[in-house]
């Protein structure tokens, strides 16, 4: 589902993002090279594929699978094909950083806290599996410390600064959604970071999974969350759909 998010400072954070249809598709690759679709409801990055236009090219990765087309007629009549009616978005591709040859984004957790205010508990990680494009921990990647991913990449002193910069923009990813919806009370925010490190939200999910803190060594860390969760009910609160923003 998507939700139009009126926030000059989230707005320069998201990736554009359209319904998918033969010439919005065709616009999208033309100005951004690389983009992802994704259907409009979905979980754990199923349905999710990735098209690039490469040595005058469409190359189309969808799971393990890839192919190539000479014209984007081939390419749409066969994704016409595979996809049917199901509703699709068009997203900006963003070039992740990249963790032993594998891409990763981050998964920030934003719950109700016992004041009933939001609060950005818990950051992680998410690896790609090696032959997936996708992160999700449930479709095969691997969860890792965001420290461990981003370090590469930063000064060491400028590490946890940068990564408080990160739960402080899903925090206000939180807020947006939760203005939209008050019954809102936990937010999982997906924050891609891309090659010049600059963070691009690609979705929020208001069922994220809690239990993927676990793996932390900081145990503290989990058990706040599970404490929140606890709090509020999460455990009987009914599923809700995913959320898209869009600037």
């Amino acid at each position: 589902m998507m939700v139009q998010i009126h926030d000059s400072v989230l707005n320069r954070h998201i990736p554009k993002t359209v319904k998918m249809s033969r010439a919005a598709l065709n616009a999208m690759l033309n100005r951004y090279r690389m983009v992802y679709i994704k259907p409009d409801v979905g979980s754990f990055g199923d349905g999710v594929g990735r098209i690039e236009i490469m040595g005058g090219k469409y190359l189309y990765r969808f799971g393990v699978k890839s192919r190539k087309y000479k014209t984007y007629a081939a390419l749409y009549q066969d994704l016409q094909r595979q996809l049917g009616r199901t509703p699709y978005l068009v997203q900006q591709g963003i070039h992740l950083l990249k963790h032993r040859g594998r891409r990763f984004d981050l998964r920030v957790m934003v719950q109700e806290n016992l004041q009933k205010r939001l609060e950005s508990t818990a950051i992680i990680g998410r690896v790609a599996h090696p032959k997936k494009i996708v992160t999700n921990y449930h479709s095969g990647g691997k969860l890792e410390p965001a420290e461990k991913l981003l370090s590469p990449y930063l000064p060491k002193t400028k590490v946890s600064r940068y990564i408080l910069g990160l739960k402080q923009l899903g925090l206000r990813a939180g807020q947006a959604v939760r203005r939209r919806y008050p019954g809102v009370k936990e937010v999982g925010v997906d924050i891609a970071v891309d090659q010049r490190l600059n963070p691009w939200i690609l979705e929020t999910n208001t069922r994220p999974d809690p239990h993927i803190f676990k793996v932390l060594k900081d145990k503290s860390i989990y058990r706040k969350v599970v404490r929140y969760a606890r709090a509020y009910d999460r455990f009987k609160l009914k599923p809700m759909k995913r959320m898209r923003i869009l600037r």
